[in-house]
């Protein structure tokens, strides 16, 4: 069956996926399209290729309707952050664009410095990102070299289990609302300590209060049938 012979699926509602590391959250959307033979299929805050973990999908007319409560909810993360080096997109999926010397740190200077990153957070928005600039994806721009001009916007965070596990490099785990860029937070957070950084892992562990361990797993999407997957959308 075409999917333009099943506009409407046979079932409405949320799909929670664990999405693998190089796959965008389009990428991701149309694989779930074909198996689920729907074009109706949304999303509720997208993942960068290197990120993994929960991807919350709208299955249907009537779930999609609703993507902008989901949107609006808070989420957590689990990253590591490398200092010593700042790439063009914060994270490690692009290339070294400045190098600097990590000052020695010890947990008391790592918890002053997040200390000053937490509550209400003024953070730049990274220029490889999907928020649109007179109609194109910022990313878009970056990559055809244009000049950007760097925008900001406001974001609430707070810090658990952070801990250096390398002279340059730090574990983190960071609760987010809206709009939070943790690359952004990942850079401000090396900017504190006197050095650069950039991401080199980064997992979403929960969307509000759905959970990453009751995300069907996204390397199976490719193999598993369209009644196997069905059986994991929740409904609303």
């Amino acid at each position: 069956m075409s999917l333009n012979a099943s506009p409407e699926p046979q079932k409405s509602g949320l799909l929670l996926v664990d999405k693998p590391a190089d796959f965008s959250s389009h990428d991701i959307i149309a694989i779930v399209r074909r198996v689920l033979k729907t074009k109706k299929i949304g999303h509720c805050g997208t993942l960068d290729p290197m990120a993994t973990g929960l991807l919350i999908l709208l299955v249907g007319r009537e779930a999609t309707r609703l993507q902008a409560r989901f949107l609006k909810l808070d989420k957590t993360y689990q990253a590591t952050l490398k200092l010593g080096e700042e790439t063009a997109s914060w994270d490690a999926y692009s290339e070294v664009v400045q190098t600097l010397s990590v000052p020695p740190l010890t947990p008391e200077i790592l918890q002053g410095a997040v200390q000053k990153l937490s509550g209400l957070v003024r953070q730049p928005i990274p220029f490889y990102s999907a928020k649109r600039v007179h109609g194109q994806r910022m990313y878009e721009l970056a990559r055809d070299g244009k000049e950007i001009e760097r925008k900001y916007n406001e974001v609430t965070v707070t810090w658990q289990k952070v801990q250096l596990t390398a002279p340059d490099e730090i574990s983190f785990c960071l609760h987010g609302s809206c709009g939070t860029y943790v690359r952004a937070i990942g850079f401000m957070l090396a900017q504190q300590l006197g050095t650069v950084g950039h991401l080199t892992q980064l997992r979403r562990l929960s969307v509000g209060n759905y959970q990453v361990e009751k995300a069907f797993d996204g390397n199976r999407l490719k193999t598993c049938t369209t009644d196997e997957l069905y059986q994991w959308v929740q409904p609303l």
